[in-house]
């Protein structure tokens, strides 16, 4: 009686009416159907399944801005109040997550589907496959935020007044079992799910080549945790290995995800986008085109009108705004000079020369030339074009007084008693307002130029979110590869990547360059944080005094005196972050998210992390 109830229940709230087989998307329920109902009718199955997809989102989104504004990435714009905010540690909980509700759910899907009678046993196991890999996905997430966590299996847990309640308490994994565990149920996954693109569904549903990425990415995690663990932090362990990973195992992890990287990429099922010759565009459409992608494997899907987002009209340039918005994540000097130049590595801007004074360039856009491809397809920076406009940043007039550059500046969009532009509408200032340009850049990537759709805050965007693609796949090859000591093979992987951004190959590497490469490549797309994590560099970066510990900003001024010779120029000055007033610094308890205290009561057997 009470296992029907709670099913009914529960089964409830994730059928949401009649979800069509391509619109693997949020779904609301509007009716509450019986177990029975459910699972008679495989247009109800796939109802819940999608509301699974729905469910599934972790890490940084493009539904939550701010949710990249802690790194050194970017600058969210409403983080605290005026000049106030002296954060200096990074949060212990960022990006946890503990979702046992949605495993018990997924456990309760495969319960009734290997009970269906309406299905055949192929039709079963693709179904089972699917609520699989999507449950290795939350048990993933779950890792990598706060390493070993009980693991349920396939129990449902039905409430019972009778049952002695300690049955639920489940013990913590050690963290190299979860990892096992994610690797195993990719692998009944990929076994039982079509080998072939879903195209139909942009990307948005599991297939054969999601759930062996998935299992790659495991793997490389588990392989760099359990060899940098041990020789960078050590002590960052639990005696009953719940945090840790035996050292010895790395090998094992890194050969795991050397091969299931080369399955996918010797499939010949994906290819690196290479379909505009303008290598800008190219790089952006990789992420942005959902026409005939080659390059995803997975993503987050947004279809009109009812599942779109606003990331675009959150964090666009105020020229081309709609509303009263933009600019809420703005990117970071710290990001603009990862990218570095067709013919030197190193991605320091040149506004000032080696004795500090100023570099005037002639075009506000001068200064950005001859940078990395990826990096216009990723930023946009002064002097370029979004959305049929020539964007424009100016945060004030440059003019020499008693033997002393100095600016003046006023609010955004104002002009001088001659007319000129005082600052320009697009900003930077160093302001606490939402709207308002922080840094002197906005971003490209993962931003629409359609005024009708994108920018208009009544519709909103369809670009979709990238959570796989063959990019992330060859760069897990050179990893392993490099770590596994075949040097050759790992550039050969790596210069993929390089060269299909138009850079030249490296003819040497160390694990430097693969930190460098993951960082532009894939700027936005939820790996840096975890990145730094796992190879145990974040209090290196993040470390309270170096460049990346401070966020950076860098505001446009145009020379206005007649007097000199610089007058019309245009000299660019860094500053730092009006949000972020300190230097930010990663702690050693930061490395793994704490348990809530109600998640201890409820259940003494788990173990705390170390530190907390």
């Amino acid at each position: 009686m009470y296992r029907k109830i709670i099913n009914i229940f529960l089964l409830s709230v994730l059928a949401a009416g009649m979800a069509s087989c391509s619109d693997w998307l949020d779904e609301n329920p509007d009716n509450i159907f019986t177990e029975d109902q459910i699972f008679s009718d495989e247009v109800m199955i796939k109802s819940v399944l999608a509301s699974f997809y729905g469910r599934s989102n972790y890490g940084q989104t493009l539904s939550n801005s701010n949710s990249y504004g802690y790194l050194d990435e970017a600058c969210y714009g409403g983080n605290g109040g005026p000049y106030q905010n002296h954060e200096v540690y990074f949060g212990d909980n960022y990006w946890r997550v503990y979702d046992y509700g949605l495993i018990r759910n997924h456990n309760q899907f495969l319960r009734s589907i290997r009970a269906t009678t309406i299905l055949n046993e192929t039709q079963k196991l693709a179904y089972e496959a699917e609520v699989r890999f999507l449950r290795a996905w939350t048990y993933f997430c779950m890792a990598r935020s706060l390493g070993g966590m009980p693991i349920v299996g396939d129990v449902v847990f039905d409430y019972d007044p009778d049952t002695d309640v300690t049955n639920y308490q489940l013990p913590r994994s050690t963290e190299a079992e979860i990892y096992d565990y994610v690797i195993s149920e990719c692998d009944f996954a990929a076994q039982h799910l079509s080998d072939e693109p879903s195209k139909n569904t942009n990307a948005s549903r599991a297939n054969k080549w999601v759930a062996l990425s998935l299992k790659a990415r495991a793997a490389i995690y588990a392989a760099s945790i359990a060899k940098y663990n041990d020789l960078v932090t050590p002590d960052i362990q639990t005696p009953g290995h719940e945090v840790g990973i035996p050292a010895e195992l790395a090998e094992h992890y890194y050969q795991i995800a050397l091969n299931t990287a080369n399955e996918i990429i010797n499939s010949g099922k994906y290819q690196l986008y290479n379909k505009d010759k303008d290598l800008v565009m190219n790089f952006y459409k990789a992420t942005a085109s959902k026409k005939d992608n080659p390059e995803v494997i997975w993503a987050r899907d947004f279809i009109q009108p009812d599942h779109c987002h606003k990331f675009t009209t959150q964090n666009c340039p105020s020229i081309v705004s709609l509303e009263s918005a933009g600019n809420n994540l703005t990117p970071l000097l710290n990001l603009v000079e990862a990218f570095e130049y067709l013919d030197n590595r190193d991605g320091h801007l040149k506004y000032a020369d080696e004795k500090g004074k100023p570099i005037f360039y002639d075009n506000p856009e001068d200064l950005f030339k001859n940078k990395d491809p990826r990096f216009k397809a990723t930023i946009i920076c002064n002097g370029d074009e979004f959305a049929g406009k020539k964007i424009t940043y100016q945060a004030g007039q440059y003019y020499y007084q008693n033997k002393k550059w100095r600016t003046r500046t006023g609010s955004k969009g104002t002009e001088d008693v001659d007319g000129d532009v005082l600052t320009s509408i697009n900003g930077p200032i160093y302001t606490t307002d939402w709207s308002s340009n922080k840094t002197g850049f906005n971003f490209r990537k993962f931003m629409g130029e359609d005024t009708g759709t994108d920018l208009n805050p009544a519709i909103g965007s369809e670009i979709w979110y990238v959570r796989f693609r063959l990019a992330e796949i060859e760069l897990i090859a050179s990893e392993a590869a490099l770590e596994l000591g075949d040097k050759d093979t790992a550039l050969e992987h790596l210069n993929k990547i390089r060269n299909r951004a138009g850079l030249k190959g490296l003819t040497d590497m160390t694990l430097l360059d693969i930190e460098q490469e993951r960082r532009v490549e894939f700027a936005l797309e939820d790996h840096r944080w975890w990145d730094l994590r796992r190879w145990r560099r974040a209090h290196v970066v993040w470390d309270g005094k170096s460049e990346n510990s401070v966020h950076y900003t860098l505001f446009p001024y145009k020379v206005k005196d007649a007097r000199r010779a610089e007058n019309g120029k245009w000299v660019y000055v860094r500053g730092t972050s009006s949000i972020f007033l300190e230097a930010r610094q990663f702690l050693m308890r930061t490395y793994y998210c704490h348990l809530d205290a109600s998640w201890l009561s409820n259940n003494p057997k788990l173990v705390k992390n170390p530190y907390q």
